[in-house]
């Protein structure tokens, strides 16, 4: 080490400022952060930017504030010198986006630095070349400042070659000028690159008019408002539905005080408030204000002021988390919850509406209740009636046949034979049930015989005989069900006449992972006549304590022999080799927490895309997922249901714009 770096010293003043820039000017959009806060703090109604070379060779900054009073624009670009805070006391409940002085020097001490000031009717201007003072003198100014800063970083090429092409730089100021601009939707702000208007935000525009000029349409016409007060803090905004996510989260803006952050907290209860709703990789589109006692909020904690820290984290973190969940209603949950009172009416009544000939037989009373079947042993009376013979009886045997498109043979029969119903059910009950083609319809008395020619001359076509009969519309709650499409999506109708496709499989999903929160599988294990066995780890042991009482009201016997783990019942819902990847996933700490193996134990067990579904097992599915909570989402956060109105639908078929 050298004598010279053996002694403390003060640091040149020219030093000592370049350093301290380093701290607030990173880059042009920092420079333009700084001096579009000093012109909102002046009280201005009008902010206009310009920057040339996105900002490396002017940034011009023009607003209608207070102004400063001549004999006070040079302390103004002295460090430390600020109107903003006089005490202690204003540094604890900071209201101005500025409050430490540091923002003109720093900026002077690296560019070349003019500002004019207009107060009271007279005019000043001061000059600075790298921190130096050039000029003062009188000038010609209505009203307002303009801070013109040109060649940044000039004299400091090391911090010159790290800044990004011009376009890039342009970019990042604008979006800090977006962020402020809907921070304050009072106040004008217009933006030019060289001569060419970039952007123009009009005074008095509305928060959604304004991200209108920012963000694609499709995602202003998703936006929802939102607004709550709890513990004193109100948090309030605008956020998107689910259905337009992003993989980038560069769309969650969030504010405090009016002031642009970036804050951990706050961030994870927006992801908490669309947990469920969104996959791992998809971002939410949020703007949240929260507006709290400047008492309560440190806003002095980074030097570019971007950050803060608060003193009850817990009270922002619950205020902004209901908030934002109140937002996320769509337009299925809307239009579900418009008809529920209908729904329940529906829901205890006959699927099929009743005969309108009079003279009509009454429904049939309900069968017996089925063996286990396709849901588990919890499952509901069958959900369709069975039909009825000419003689009034039930016809176990044989079943009526639904209409199916032409060219794709016989429709799949709504009842199992007496045969099929003994057979065991779960959830891979559809691929022993025998092929689709092998239904044949029942006579009739109602289906009207051919007519004695068509049986001999082979060019007569009877009317009806060639077709199956028509069924009537299958209605669960307040939804009509009309197929199965790509043995994956349920297709269904609402009240409004919209259009509805259910995905099985994450319906399944959600059903089942509500059943499994709420213990609904308790005692219900499947026993074992040949026990599975797993070698444990002596980790996994430890592991198997912590979990075992919650694994035993999942369904498993579980028994510990040794070095081996010992299952004798499982949930119903699992095959054997299902059982032993669960199992292995919860004792090897795959899961971070119970709500990861719900997920994963759900969606093992969950009918599969690609499973052709019976008219009833597809009633029993929507019914019973009808009933759950959080239904629109699957655990993982993918979409269970997607709806087309009317207008949705002359959208997609360019019939309107």
């Amino acid at each position: 080490m050298s004598e010279n770096m053996r002694h403390i010293r003060l640091l040149p003043p020219e030093l000592r400022n370049q350093i301290a820039a380093g701290e607030v000017v990173e880059r042009p959009a920092s420079v333009l952060k700084e001096l579009v806060e000093n012109s909102l703090d002046a009280d201005a109604v009008r902010v206009d930017v310009r920057l040339d070379n996105g900002g490396q060779s002017l940034i011009r900054v023009q607003d209608d504030g207070c102004g400063i009073a001549a004999e006070e624009l040079e302390l103004s670009v002295t460090r430390h010198a600020t109107s903003k805070i006089t005490s202690m006391d204003d540094l604890e409940r900071i209201r101005s986006y500025g409050f430490r002085g540091e923002a003109l020097p720093s900026i002077a001490s690296v560019s070349r630095f003019r500002i004019v000031s207009a107060c009271g009717g007279a005019a000043h201007c001061v000059e600075v070349e790298h921190g130096r003072l050039l000029s003062s003198s009188p000038a010609a100014l209505h009203k307002g400042t303009i801070v013109e800063v040109r060649e940044l970083f000039s004299n400091i090429p090391a911090r010159l070659k790290f800044l990004k092409t011009p376009a890039t730089e342009f970019k990042r100021a604008q979006d800090w000028l977006a962020r402020l601009a809907l921070a304050r939707a009072d106040v004008g702000f217009s933006l030019h690159s060289s001569e060419r208007e970039v952007l123009r935000f009009l005074p008095d525009q509305t928060l959604r008019d304004r991200l209108a000029l920012l963000w694609p349409r499709l995602i202003v016409e998703a936006l929802r408002p939102f607004e709550e007060e709890r513990h004193g803090i109100r948090a309030h905004g605008l956020a998107a539905l689910p259905t337009v996510s992003q993989p980038r989260g560069d769309r969650i803006l969030l504010f405090v005080n009016s002031r642009p952050v970036t804050d951990k907290r706050l961030l994870a209860a927006v992801r908490e408030a669309y947990k469920g709703r969104l996959t791992s990789r998809d971002y939410p589109q949020v703007v949240l204000f929260v507006d709290m006692d400047p008492r309560e909020v440190d806003v002095n904690v980074h030097p570019a002021k971007s950050e803060v820290r608060f003193r009850d984290e817990s009270a922002v973190f619950s205020a902004c988390l209901h908030a934002v969940q109140g937002a996320l209603t769509t337009s299925f949950t809307a239009a579900l919850q418009g008809s529920d009172a209908d729904s329940a009416s529906r829901a205890d009544g006959p699927l099929f509406p009743a005969p309108e000939a009079a003279g009509e037989r009454s429904a049939p009373e309900p069968a017996a209740p089925r063996p286990q079947g396709f849901w588990g042993r919890l499952d509901n009376p069958p959900l369709l009636a069975r039909p009825e013979t000419p003689d009034g009886t039930d016809s176990p045997a044989e079943g009526w046949r639904a209409s199916a498109p032409a060219g794709q043979g016989a429709a799949p029969r709504v009842f199992a034979s007496a045969e099929e119903e003994a057979a065991p059910y779960g959830p891979r009950a559809a691929q022993a049930l025998p092929p689709e083609d092998t239904a044949v319809p029942m006579p009739d008395a109602d289906w009207p015989a051919p007519e004695p020619e068509a049986a001999i001359m082979p060019d007569a076509v009877p009317e009806t005989a060639s077709e199956p009969r028509e069924r009537d519309p299958l209605r669960i709650g307040p939804f009509v069900y009309l197929g199965q499409a790509a043995d994956t999506y349920l297709i269904l109708r609402d009240d409004e006449g919209a259009l509805l496709l259910l995905d099985q499989h994450a319906a399944h999903e959600r059903v089942l992972y509500a059943r499994l929160r709420r213990g609904g599988f308790a005692g219900t294990g499947q026993c074992l006549a040949l026990p599975l066995e797993l070698n444990l780890h002596p980790a996994e042991r430890e592991r198997f304590q912590e979990l075992r009482d919650r694994l035993e009201s999942l369904g498993f016997a579980l028994e510990c022999a040794g070095d081996a783990l010992l299952v004798r019942a499982m949930p119903p819902l699992l095959s054997r080799a299902e059982a032993r990847d669960f199992l292995r996933e919860a004792l090897a700490g795959r899961k971070d927490d119970l709500a990861g193996m719900f997920i994963s134990m759900s969606c093992k067990g969950a009918i599969k895309a690609g499973q052709r579904l019976t008219d009833d097992e597809a009633a029993g599915l929507l019914r019973q997922w009808l009933a759950t909570p959080e239904r629109e989402y699957c655990p993982h956060g993918r979409p269970c249901v997607l709806r087309w109105d009317a207008a949705a639908l002359e959208k997609l078929f360019k019939r309107r714009q």
